[in-house]
């Protein structure tokens, strides 16, 4: 059974009225005293026991889930919901986007919901700090926009956290690296090569970081560094786990990727994983796996492994003024290989190219193709099987 907003303001009002005036009870507690206000409240009507659980879940949901996105948040098969406003809501399913019939009530439910969201996290969002990103404990990555940055309507954007830790043999089932490559890549990982994963949202970078992850010997010393805590690695038992920190609400308090990275010199790491880098930490990063730390990880978004490597000279001179040929020889000389990942639109997710980063020759980094994909097809090896399957492909055609 539904209720409109207005009548599930007013009882939630009962409910904290009845707590004094918080909501600090434990789950349980608020339980009991949600069905005692829903009994009340229904006491001498028509409402079936079924109908008075329903407004008792979804009281709930509202004070402490994410009200009627809250099913879907409990759903498994569900690993994104997008809200585009009161009136929009997609949600990703078995790697296919599809329009939800769930809708808000206004505007104003909807931003109430996400400002409860994020206070409860201790997270200011409002209309003079519009933009928020925050974590949930279960690992879900969360980010809104308020107006006036949203034009219609509030914005708010979950990927879900599955769970689900494939392994290297499963991505060999689902045909997203081949048995060759992904025999190289172990032996890369193992022999310390520095490994750098391009892909657009969405591709499955940080999964298979994780994967490769595993077969890091367990004598080393690890670090990870991200912005939002998403990597899970296993079997490392000297692990050490760094997560950015945005500013408060008077703007101090803020621990930045740059930061981070040049603390975990200091731990005497054996290598340094980067969940993802953005912005001006890619000159700290580049420098570190140049200096002594080789074996390490790192993500980035970029359509094809040259556009990934372009990004990153930008990148490092927003940082340093160096020239354009300097650059250059810096990312060629700190990465060893990179791997493009992909995601079609039937939601498939493959490699689609791995590439070693030759050293520059006149300033200009050189990629040399080992694995390449044929649209549609295997990833080949390109210098034994792909030429000669290209060429057949197109006698068949």
């Amino acid at each position: 059974m539904k209720i409109d907003y207005e009548t599930r303001q007013r009882l939630i009002n009962a409910v904290l009225f009845k707590a004094g005036g918080h909501d600090c009870l434990d789950d349980d507690s608020l339980r009991r005293l949600i069905l005692l206000t829903v009994a009340e409240e229904y006491a001498g009507s028509q409402t079936t026991f079924q109908d008075r659980k329903e407004i008792a879940s979804s009281l709930f949901s509202a004070m402490r889930g994410l009200d009627i996105l809250q099913p879907l948040m409990d759903d498994p098969d569900v690993t994104e919901i997008m809200v585009n406003g009161p009136d929009s809501v997609f949600i990703e399913k078995d790697g296919q986007l599809q329009s939800s019939d769930l809708k808000f009530s206004s505007k104003t439910h909807l931003t109430n919901v996400i400002t409860s969201f994020f206070g409860r996290a201790n997270r200011m969002i409002n209309e003079k700090k519009p933009l928020a990103d925050m974590r949930l404990p279960g690992g879900e990555r969360v980010h809104a926009a308020l107006s006036p940055a949203a034009l219609n309507g509030p914005v708010l954007t979950i990927r879900k956290f599955t769970g689900i830790r494939p392994d290297m043999d499963t991505l060999i089932e689902r045909n997203f690296i081949s048995q060759a490559a992904a025999d190289m890549l172990i032996n890369a990982v193992r022999q310390k090569k520095n490994i750098f994963i391009s892909g657009g949202t969405g591709t499955g970078k940080t999964t298979f970081l994780n994967i490769l992850s595993g077969y890091i010997p367990q004598d080393e010393r690890v670090v990870t560094i991200e912005d939002a805590a998403e990597l899970s690695l296993q079997g490392i038992p000297n692990l050490v786990r760094l997560e950015c920190r945005q500013s408060g609400p008077k703007g101090d308090g803020e621990i930045s990727l740059t930061e981070l990275i040049r603390a975990a010199l200091r731990m005497r790491p054996d290598r340094i994983i980067v969940g993802e880098v953005r912005g001006k930490e890619a000159f700290d990063m580049l420098q570190a796996m140049n200096t002594g730390h080789p074996g390490s990880l790192c993500t980035g978004h970029g359509n094809t492994c040259r556009d990934m490597l372009n990004r990153l000279s930008l990148m490092v001179m927003l940082a340093m003024q160096l020239p354009w040929y300097t650059v250059n020889e810096l990312i060629s000389s700190s990465i060893d290989l990179i791997i493009q990942l992909s995601r079609s639109v039937k939601g498939l997710r493959q490699i689609t190219e791995i590439s070693r980063v030759l050293p520059a020759a006149e300033g200009q980094y050189t990629l040399d193709p080992i694995f390449r994909r044929i649209e549609g097809g295997e990833l080949l090896d390109v210098e034994c099987d792909f030429e000669g399957y290209f060429f057949e492909q197109l006698e068949k055609e």
